[in-house]
C-alpha cells in the first residue's frame, strides 16, 4: 500500500509540476516579449496553446503590467518576472516526482518527508498571490489560476507522500546515514534551480538607458491661459506633465501603478486632458471612449476636487464606459448624484468647452501623440514603454527623488 501511495504521490506530483511548468513558460514568454519596448498580446487561457489575447479587459495583461508580476524593478528594465522563480521551481519539482515516481517502494523515506513539506511552498506562494489578485488587482489572470491550481496538485501530492509514510510507519527502520545530508542537498538544489532562470535572464538583458531620452520634448512648457490643471500631492519634488483620458483602462493602470507603488505623492502634476472621444476632440475621425469628453470636463468642473473626481472615474471606469456608451443621459446623472448638480450644470458652460479645447491644443502644439497616458519628466517626454514595464528603473535612472 505505501509503495503504492508513494507512486500515485510521485505521478499527481508529476503532472502538477508539468502542467506549472507549461502556465509558467506562458507567463514568462508573454513578459520576456515586451523586452523589445513593443506592445505584444498575451496568453490569457486555462487551455496551453490557445490563442493570444489582445482585448483591453485581459485579466493577464493586466497582472503582467501590475507592480507585484516581477521583483528589482528599480534595478533591471522591467524588473526580474516572478514567473522565472515558478518557472524554475517547477523545474526541480518535475525531477524530484520523477525521481519519486520511478523508486516506488525503494523511495527514501525521507524523499516522501521532503515532498510531503517542501511540496507546500509552492502553494503557499499562490496563496499569496491570490490574495494579491483579489485585493490589490480585482481580476484574476487564467495563466496564473492555471500556475496555482499546478500548486495545488503538488500539495496534493505531497499529502499522499505523508499518507503512504504512515502506512510505512510499522514497518519502521534505522534512519539511514546521510539522511541530513541528502535534505540539505535537495534544498539546496530547489534553491538553485528556482534562482537559475532569473539569473540567465538578468545576464541577457540589453542596456536601456541610452533609449530613455529619445521620445521628444515639451515644444511648449505652459499654457498660455492657465488652463491646465493642478492635481494636489502630498510631497512634490518633481514636475511632470500628464495627458491622460478617465475612460482610458490604460491611464487608469498607469495612474494606480504610480500610486501603488508611491511615486504619485512625489510628483508635482499638471494634469492635460485628453478625452480619445471625437465629441470633443477634433483629432479624432472616431470615438474611442464614448463619454471620455463629459467626464474630462467633470473633472474640470471639479476644481479642488479635480484629483477625486478623476479617480473615481478611473475606479468606477467599467461601469461609466457601459453607461456612456448606451445612454450619456445616465451618465450625466451619475456624475450629478456624485459630484453636485454644479459639477453637472459646469460641463454644459461655454467656457468649460473653451477649456477643455484649450487642453487639446496645447497637445496638438507638443506633437503629443493621439493615445494615452502621456508622461513628461520635466519637459523629457518618457516613451510609452517606459510608463509601464519600465517605470520604476526609468525614474530610478531620470528622477530617483520620487522613488520611496
Amino acid at each position: 500500500m505505501a509503495a503504492n501511495r508513494a507512486k500515485w504521490a510521485g505521478g499527481l506530483a508529476l503532472a502538477g509540476a508539468l502542467l506549472g511548468l507549461v502556465f509558467a513558460a506562458y507567463s514568462t514568454s508573454d513578459y520576456a516579449a515586451h523586452l523589445d519596448r513593443q506592445i505584444h498580446a498575451i496568453h490569457c487561457s486555462f487551455i496551453p496553446g490557445a490563442p493570444v489575447d489582445s482585448g483591453e479587459g485581459n485579466a493577464c495583461k493586466t497582472a503582467l503590467f501590475s507592480p507585484y508580476s516581477a521583483l528589482f524593478r528599480q534595478s533591471f528594465w522591467g524588473g526580474v518576472p516572478i514567473s522565472l522563480f515558478a518557472l524554475g521551481s517547477f523545474g526541480f519539482f518535475a525531477g524530484f516526482a520523477l525521481f519519486v515516481l520511478l523508486g516506488g517502494a525503494r523511495t527514501p523515506k525521507r524523499a516522501l518527508q521532503f515532498m510531503g513539506t517542501i511540496g507546500l511552498t509552492p502553494l503557499l506562494a499562490s496563496l499569496v498571490m491570490f490574495t494579491i489578485s483579489a485585493v490589490q488587482l480585482h481580476a484574476f489572470c487564467k495563466v496564473c489560476i492555471g500556475i496555482y491550481f499546478s500548486s495545488g496538485l503538488l500539495a496534493a501530492a505531497g499529502l499522499m507522500a505523508w499518507l503512504a509514510l504512515r502506512d510505512d510507519a510499522s514497518q519502521a527502520s534505522p534512519r539511514p546515514p546521510g539522511s541530513a545530508l541528502m535534505l540539505g542537498g535537495w534544498l539546496a538544489a530547489l534553491g538553485a534551480a528556482s534562482v537559475l532562470p532569473a539569473l540567465v535572464y538578468v545576464s541577457t538583458l540589453p542596456d536601456y538607458r541610452p533609449m530613455m531620452s529619445s521620445c521628444g520634448k515639451l515644444a511648449v512648457a505652459t499654457e498660455a491661459h492657465g488652463a491646465l490643471v493642478k492635481l494636489p500631492t502630498s510631497s512634490p519634488v518633481q514636475a511632470v506633465t500628464l495627458f491622460e483620458d478617465p475612460l482610458c483602462p490604460t491611464c487608469k493602470a498607469f495612474h494606480e501603478r504610480m500610486v501603488v507603488e508611491g511615486v504619485f505623492e512625489r510628483l508635482d502634476v499638471t494634469l492635460a486632458m485628453f478625452p480619445l472621444d471625437n465629441e470633443c476632440n477634433w483629432m479624432l475621425d472616431r470615438t474611442l471612449h464614448p463619454g471620455a469628453c463629459t467626464l474630462s470636463k467633470a473633472v474640470l468642473c471639479g476644481k479642488e476636487r479635480a484629483r477625486a473626481v478623476l479617480e473615481w472615474s478611473y475606479a468606477e471606469q467599467e461601469t461609466l464606459r457601459d453607461i456612456a456608451k448606451t445612454n450619456p443621459k445616465a451618465l450625466r446623472e451619475r456624475i450629478s448624484a456624485k459630484w453636485g448638480a454644479d459639477v453637472n450644470a459646469c460641463i454644459d458652460e461655454k467656457d468649460t468647452t473653451v477649456r477643455l479645447n484649450r487642453h487639446l491644443h496645447f497637445a496638438a502644439d507638443n506633437h503629443v501623440p493621439v493615445s494615452t497616458p502621456q508622461m513628461f519628466l520635466g519637459d523629457k517626454r518618457l516613451c510609452d514603454e517606459d510608463t509601464d514595464l519600465g517605470l520604476k528603473y526609468t525614474l530610478a535612472q531620470l528622477a530617483p527623488q520620487v522613488l520611496p
